[in-house]
């Protein structure tokens, strides 16, 4: 295979960025003891309480891995759980107020995190227009349902 044939191949691409990119944020993150995961539920969190299911799939983890990750986050009285009163088969997780804060404090983090990653890439802009266009439902549900 030629260089421009494998250049194209869009999940690689988007793959390798999305390791390299995560490699900085864990770093970042680090300051606050705090890693990628625990920072993508924290941050699904802080818009309001969520189903473990619900923040398992926002965070891409399996639900067992998520238990152990949340059980953490309880300890450190980050999260607590309680039994969703629609249907008290489910749980779900809150950000405590010590866990706002420490939102506050890796949102901060990974924004500077990122500016400093567009600022170093001459395509700075147009990247942050297509994750703002990304950052859309229906162009997330388009990707997916032409994928299926």
């Amino acid at each position: 295979m030629n260089d421009s044939r494998r250049s194209r191949d869009l999940a690689h691409l988007l793959s390798t960025l999305e390791r390299q990119v995560v490699e900085r944020q864990r770093a970042a993150l680090g300051i606050e003891g705090c890693g990628v995961e625990e920072w993508r539920v924290i941050n699904f969190l802080a818009e309001g309480g969520q189903t473990m299911s619900e923040a398992a799939k926002y965070a891409g983890l399996a639900a067992p891995t998520l238990t152990k990750l949340v059980d953490r986050l309880v300890t450190n009285n980050i999260v607590y759980r309680r039994i969703a009163l629609e249907d008290r088969r489910k749980v779900r997780i809150f950000l405590t107020r010590r866990g706002k804060s420490l939102h506050r404090r890796l949102a901060e983090i990974v924004e500077c995190c990122q500016a400093e990653l567009l600022a170093e890439t001459a395509d700075g802009e147009l990247i942050a227009d297509l994750l703002q266009r990304l950052d859309t439902p229906t162009v997330l549900r388009g990707i997916v349902s032409t994928s299926q």
